[in-house]
């Protein structure tokens, strides 16, 4: 199976790593720093979780890697819509 960059695996990498950072740094509160509590990394792990599944479902039913990226990136368009207007809402 050959590797294949998706976007849902950017943004899987891209919360992975900010998991990782919140995990292992120092809980000082430097200027740039962002800190998080446990509640929202866990709820970041969970989306991580809901995004590589995600990708897997559209790797085995799409096979044109073009196409991939176009599903992909819109399911990240509409997603990001979404929680701005579900965070308005709230």
């Amino acid at each position: 199976m050959s590797l294949r960059i998706t976007p849902l695996n950017i943004v899987s990498a891209i919360g992975l790593g900010l998991v990782t950072v919140n995990l292992l740094s120092d809980k000082t509160t430097a200027p740039r720093q962002v800190n998080m509590s446990g509640f929202y990394l866990l709820i970041l792990g969970c989306l991580i979780l809901v995004t590589f599944i995600t990708d897997l479902v559209f790797r085995f039913t799409l096979k044109d890697i073009k196409r991939i990226w176009v599903v992909e990136l819109i399911f990240i368009v509409i997603a990001a819509i979404l929680m701005v207007i579900l965070q308005k809402l709230a």
